[in-house]
C-alpha cells in the first residue's frame, strides 16, 4: 500500500488494514483532498492514514451509562480514561472507544464539545465547538506529524490538527478552539474519585471490539516505531512516554511533565512551577497514573499546596485534595482549583514536534 507516496508495510500496513476493514460499512471511504484546499502547513507532511474520510467515525452524543451500568464489559481497571466536570457531573470517554472513534461530540448543558484523541500521538484534548458554530468534528483520514486531522462538518469545511488546536487548511485558517479542561487516568482511579460518573456505553451496534488495542505494542513506552515521516524526532526522552504538556502563548513552546520524571518523586506530589505558562501546580498521583496543571487558587484564595503523608493538603486551610484539583474534606470541601485549560497529555515525541523549543522539568536529584 502506498500512503501520499510512502510506502507502507509491515506492522504499518497492518495496523491501517485493521482500521480500514473493521470500519463496518459497505461504502468505501472518501477522502479530503488538500489541493483543494488553502493549507497553512507543508502538504508534504500531511499523509493519507488510509481508512480514508470517516472511515474511522467520530460518535455524536453516545450513551452514557453509570460506572456500574450495561456495556462497559469492555473495561478494565488499568484502562485509561479522558476525565471531564462539567457542571457538577462528571463523564468518563474510555482510550477504548478513543481508538477506534478518535472523536466524541458531546451536548452538555451550556457546553457542544468535541472529546479528542489520537492513538498515534496520545493526546487527549477537549473543544468547545462554538469556533465553528456548533458543528460537529469528524475523522479526516489525514495525519500531519502522525496527529490526527479532524474536518468541521459546515459547508465549505476545513482541516483542524488536533495538537494544532486550530484550523490550518480551508476556511477557517488561523481560528482557533478554545480548550475545555481534562484530566487522563486510569478508569480505577476516575471511578475512585468519581463513583457517581458517567462513562460511554461500548453497547453502541458498531461492531467494534472495544476490548482489543488496534495498533499492537505501538504504545508501549519502549517502542520508537512511528507509522508516518516527520521532518524531525526530537529523542531526547523516550518517543512514546507520556508527559503532561502546557503550551506557551510566547512562543516559547511550554513546559512538558514526563511520567518518567514525576514517577521520581512519589506516589502523590505536587509540583511548583514559574514560566511562560505561569504560576502553575502540578499534581501527580502514581496509583491512578494521572498528572494535572492548576492555578494554585480555589475559593478565591491563593494556595500553598503539599504532598503529606500520600495525600495532597493545602498550608491554609488544611483541606484535602484529589488529583482532579477537587477537595474531598476541611473547609474547602467540594471547591476546585483552577485548571490550566490548555494542559494536555501526549506522548513525548509529539508533544516536542508541536511545541518547538519546549522546556522538560525533571525531578530533583536526591540529597
Amino acid at each position: 500500500m502506498t500512503v501520499s507516496g510512502v510506502r507502507l508495510s509491515g506492522p504499518a500496513l497492518a495496523l491501517i488494514s485493521a482500521l480500514t476493514f473493521g470500519c463496518g460499512s459497505s461504502e468505501s471511504p472518501s477522502s479530503v483532498d488538500v489541493a483543494d484546499l488553502s493549507c497553512v502547513i507543508p502538504a508534504g507532511q500531511i499523509f493519507d492514514g488510509g481508512p480514508g474520510k470517516d472511515g474511522i467515525p467520530a460518535l455524536s452524543n453516545p450513551e452514557l451509562v453509570t460506572a456500574d451500568g450495561p456495556g462497559l464489559e469492555y473495561l478494565s481497571d488499568d484502562d485509561r480514561v479522558i476525565g471531564l466536570l462539567w457542571n457538577g457531573d462528571a463523564i468518563a470517554i474510555p482510550h477504548n472507544i478513543g481508538w477506534w472513534h478518535e472523536i466524541v461530540n458531546l451536548d452538555l448543558e451550556g457546553l457542544r464539545l468535541a472529546v479528542t484523541f489520537c492513538p498515534l500521538t496520545g493526546s487527549s484534548l477537549a473543544f468547545d465547538r462554538a469556533a465553528v458554530g456548533g458543528a460537529t468534528f469528524g475523522v479526516s483520514g489525514l495525519l500531519f506529524r502522525n496527529n490526527l486531522i479532524m474536518y468541521d462538518r459546515n459547508n465549505p469545511e476545513s482541516l483542524w490538527p488536533q495538537m494544532a488546536r486550530g484550523a490550518r487548511c480551508g476556511a477557517r485558517t488561523g481560528a482557533g478552539l478554545d480548550m475545555i479542561p481534562v484530566i487522563e487516568m486510569t478508569w480505577a482511579g476516575w471511578r475512585t474519585l468519581h463513583p457517581e460518573t458517567r462513562v460511554v456505553s461500548g453497547a453502541n451496534g458498531l461492531n467494534r471490539n472495544y476490548t482489543v488495542y488496534p495498533y499492537g505494542s505501538y504504545d508501549v513506552v519502549g517502542n520508537d516505531q512511528l507509522l508516518f515521516p516527520m521532518e524531525s524526532v526530537d529523542r531526547t526522552r523516550p518517543l512514546k512516554e507520556r508527559v503532561l504538556g502546557i503550551p506557551a502563548d510566547d512562543g516559547s513552546g511550554g513546559i512538558a511533565f514526563p511520567f518518567g520524571e514525576l514517577a521520581k518523586v512519589g506516589g502523590v506530589a505536587v509540583v511548583e512551577y514559574r514560566g511562560p505558562v505561569g504560576d502553575v501546580v502540578v499534581l501527580w498521583d502514581a496509583h491512578a497514573e494521572a498528572a494535572m496543571a492548576f492555578r494554585p487558587v480555589a475559593a478565591g484564595q491563593t494556595l500553598s499546596l503539599e504532598a503529606r503523608d500520600g495525600t495532597i493538603v493545602d498550608v491554609e486551610t488544611g483541606s484535602t485534595w484529589g488529583v482532579d484539583g477537587l477537595a474531598r474534606s476541611g473547609p474547602l470541601t467540594g471547591d476546585r482549583l483552577v485548571p490550566v485549560n490548555e494542559a494536555y497529555v501526549a506522548f513525548w515525541f509529539a508533544w516536542a514536534a508541536f511545541n518547538d523549543g519546549t522546556a522538560t522539568w525533571t525531578a530533583p536529584r536526591a540529597s
